[in-house]
């Protein structure tokens, strides 16, 4: 299976600082530029089946994307939503202290999640190209299980660009080939 990732365009609350977990969050005009010029690079892609977090900024990126593949299935997930921020949700991160005990989702349910996922739609999709769009933190924590790393070495990757896109080509035993990680050529 071909596994092509890409994180959301930019959103108002990227600008302004502010961490989105489950928010909807809002693309900005920027944004709304690099959904465009991301849905023109895959334009070309054979694309069977897009599945997108549920979240506005990532399912606004995805319709984008769909409009050059009419016939591929989109679907809206919450599985491949941005980790759930409790109630550090929609505060300004330079503000936050990270010190303190907080009621976050926790690194190994991420991991359960996108290892789901990554299991079921594998199964539905072994032999077809199939999109995930997504968030910065789920897209390092599926790109540490494609590598296979531990969950820890998500901090090790840099953090996926707005609209980045990763390739992979996903195998049955596991030893998954990297094509592309975290380019945005399309937005020069």
């Amino acid at each position: 299976m071909k596994l092509i990732l890409v994180r959301h365009g930019e959103t108002e609350e990227n600008k302004r600082g502010i961490l989105q977990g489950h928010l909807p969050g809002k693309l900005s005009p920027l944004g709304l530029e690099q959904t465009k010029k991301l849905a023109l690079r895959l334009k070309d892609e054979k694309i069977d089946v897009i599945y997108s977090s549920d979240l506005a900024r990532a399912s606004d990126t995805a319709k984008e994307i769909a409009k050059f593949h009419p016939n591929a299935k989109l679907l809206f997930v919450q599985e491949l939503r941005e980790k759930n921020q409790g109630s550090l949700t929609g505060k300004l991160i330079k503000e936050i202290d990270w010190s303190k005990p907080r009621d976050t989702e926790k690194k190994e349910a991420m991991l359960e999640r996108a290892k789901k996922i990554l299991r079921d739609v594998y199964k539905k999709h072994k032999d077809q190209t199939v999109l995930f769009v997504s968030h910065g933190g789920l897209i390092r924590v599926l790109t540490t299980i494609l590598m296979n790393k531990p969950i820890e070495y998500r901090k090790e990757l840099e953090e996926p660009m707005n609209t980045g896109v990763s390739i992979f080509e996903l195998m049955e035993d596991n030893n998954h080939k990297i094509v592309l990680i975290n380019c945005g050529k399309h937005l020069d």
